[in-house]
């Protein structure tokens, strides 16, 4: 072995990486005005908060069974509906079904604003325009899905094996035929993986949004967290990891046994 290639060669390379690291860290603190003493000083307010949490009030879970059930209910119908608008418009931002790069770039372009927009901001927006509620938090996970989704499916398209769609436009297919016929049938696998993971993504995002008023138990979080029930707090966080583990598990047997 040589020389160069010895940890004790890479040593002070590692030791610069490091130091550089902590320099950077401690720049950005100073350029953001962190005060780290506020930690120390606010140890009370942390000790009081630790009690609270670490003391889950079990007797509130009766409460959450809606909400609970509101949140599923969003992530499934927001799934649903991203998934259905993101199929036709992926076919429509991959130029091997089009055959025309301005629709193309069009889609495409759409797509990459659709991603842009965070889901806390898509939630606010549709708070401001329908208002607070369950629709409010199934629009946002449909708008999320669908950008999502949409470049995940046209990116599969673009790697399938152009020879069934060759064989078709020789016999004067049309577009939608060649769709239908020859590119569908390699990517419907790929779609029923990506619907399951985006559901799982969604069930998470569906928590958070409730925050800001989108509806499901993400309502109940916001409540407890502003009147400082931070045993209540703990429980919802207890259930929202219970439904999250709980949905990885379904859609890892749906994917390994189904599909």
């Amino acid at each position: 072995m040589k020389r160069k290639d010895t940890i004790h060669d890479h040593l002070f390379k590692q030791l610069g990486g490091g130091l550089l690291l902590i320099l950077l860290f401690l720049a950005a603190g100073q350029v953001i005005n962190a005060d780290w003493s506020e930690v120390v000083e606010n140890r009370k307010q942390a000790a009081f908060f630790l009690e609270g949490f670490l003391q889950p009030e079990w007797s509130y879970i009766d409460r959450l069974i809606e909400p609970m059930i509101e949140t599923i209910l969003m992530s499934i119908s927001g799934t649903f509906l991203g998934v259905i608008t993101a199929v036709p418009a992926a076919f429509l931002g991959t130029n091997l079904v089009t055959r025309n790069p301005v629709i193309t770039f069009i889609f495409r372009t759409f797509f990459s604003l659709i991603r842009t927009i965070p889901n806390l901001l898509l939630a606010a927006l549709f708070v401001a325009i329908i208002g607070i509620g369950e629709l409010t938090g199934v629009l946002t996970i449909a708008v999320f899905t669908f950008g999502m989704v949409s470049q995940l499916i046209f990116a599969s398209i673009e790697t399938i094996d152009i020879g069934p769609l060759e064989a078709d436009n020789s016999i004067g297919a049309t577009r939608f035929q060649i769709a239908v016929n020859a590119v569908w049938p390699q990517v419907a696998h790929s779609v029923y993986a990506y619907a399951l993971y985006s559901f799982e993504v969604n069930i998470r995002a569906s928590a958070v949004l409730g925050y800001v008023g989108a509806g499901g138990i993400g309502v109940m979080l916001n409540t407890a967290l502003s009147f400082m029930q931070f045993g209540r707090v703990s429980l919802i966080i207890l259930i929202i990891l219970f439904l999250v583990f709980l949905t990885s598990l379904i859609s890892e047997y749906i994917r390994r046994e189904v599909i």
